[in-house]
């Protein structure tokens, strides 16, 4: 059994061969998918939309991670869940009733994630944790992929870690943004449990294979 579990983001996939793309991940061993929707508002760019998730779905019966980095996420949680959600994730810094979202999200036989940014306190998140399946730590800004890993998150992983324990949630603790085979060892130590990776694996030198390799053997 694998120590954590591996979502690829296609944010880094050639789209232009995205059947292939997901099935080499796939193939190469990640255990998610996972998909960064952003809407040129909360986040700074523009991606992909239900349609995409609808496409993955055809492509693989991986879980389908969405990471929804939009304003509004009310409105669009049941489009994406249409499409084929398998998780989805919500911000907690745009949302004053994050407790009715996760529910929605629930009730669309998801599992519900709550997100924050590195600039938000872990505190803020704690009152929610007990409604969420996961607790997705924002490692760099929402936005592009390539971004540099953000360390000073890792103390924030380490307290939400303890918090968990100490209040025996069963809530997973995801990261996302510059995990690389340097950057993961560090954040499994403080607690995390499923890692983001785009860049990483479709963007590594020696391919996708290789990448998901390294990933894995960093902690071994």
């Amino acid at each position: 059994m694998s120590k954590f579990i591996l979502s690829s983001s296609i944010l880094s996939a050639d789209f232009r061969f995205l059947s292939d793309q997901i099935h080499l991940a796939e193939q190469s061993g990640v255990d998610w998918i996972h998909v960064d929707v952003m809407d040129g508002h909360f986040a700074p760019n523009l991606t992909m939309g239900p349609f995409i998730v609808e496409t993955c779905r055809k492509i693989t019966k991986l879980p389908l991670d969405v990471h929804l980095m939009i304003d509004n996420p009310d409105l669009f949680v049941e489009p994406f869940a249409n499409a084929g959600a398998s998780n989805l994730t919500v911000h907690i810094e745009n949302n004053a009733n994050i407790h009715r979202t996760l529910q929605k999200i629930h009730s669309l036989n998801c599992k519900a994630g709550i997100a924050i940014n590195p600039g938000t306190s872990a505190s803020i998140a704690y009152e929610a944790l007990q409604w969420a399946d996961l607790v997705l730590v924002m490692t760099v800004n929402p936005g592009y992929s390539g971004q540099t890993f953000i360390p000073e998150v890792i103390s924030k992983i380490e307290e939400i870690h303890t918090f968990i324990q100490n209040r025996h949630l069963r809530t997973v603790i995801e990261v996302d943004g510059g995990i690389t085979k340097d950057t993961l060892p560090e954040v499994f130590a403080a607690g995390a449990d499923i890692f983001v990776a785009a860049t990483s694996i479709f963007k590594f030198p020696d391919g996708v294979q290789a990448g998901i390799n390294a990933l894995r053997q960093s902690v071994e």
